[in-house]
């Protein structure tokens, strides 16, 4: 078992319960940390024997793109559709952060992990 972690992914997107968010946007952080199999492509050296960093990025980013009231429920849709478009993760847990969140004060960030596994 091996682990791929993506760091820092950041997107500009329309999440949240206020209106003025839907409109305005905001900054986002996404962090994925992938558990799979990772022996076959040490010795392959081969693309298609482990987990594409470009494709992870892609579901983030198209995931990231549909307008969610609530960041778990973008991380949810995140998880599972890493689940289903790449077979060989058996884990997956993801960090999703809104960068100056409209709450009332000074706060970098507000963040909401979770996980999910086969």
């Amino acid at each position: 078992m091996g682990t791929i972690k993506i760091k820092n992914i950041r997107i500009y997107a329309y999440h949240g319960c206020l209106v003025e968010e839907g409109k305005i946007g905001s900054d986002y952080r996404v962090d994925l940390e992938i558990k799979a199999d990772l022996s076959k492509s040490a010795i392959s050296d081969n693309l298609t024997d482990t987990v594409d960093y470009v494709h992870l990025n892609k579901i983030v980013k198209q995931e990231m793109a549909i307008r969610s009231q609530l960041l778990e429920e973008v991380a949810k849709r995140i998880l599972d559709k890493i689940l289903v478009e790449i077979p060989m993760v058996k884990k997956v847990d993801i960090a999703v952060s809104k960068l100056n969140p409209p709450i009332g004060g000074n706060v970098a960030m507000v963040t909401i992990e979770m996980s999910k596994k086969r």
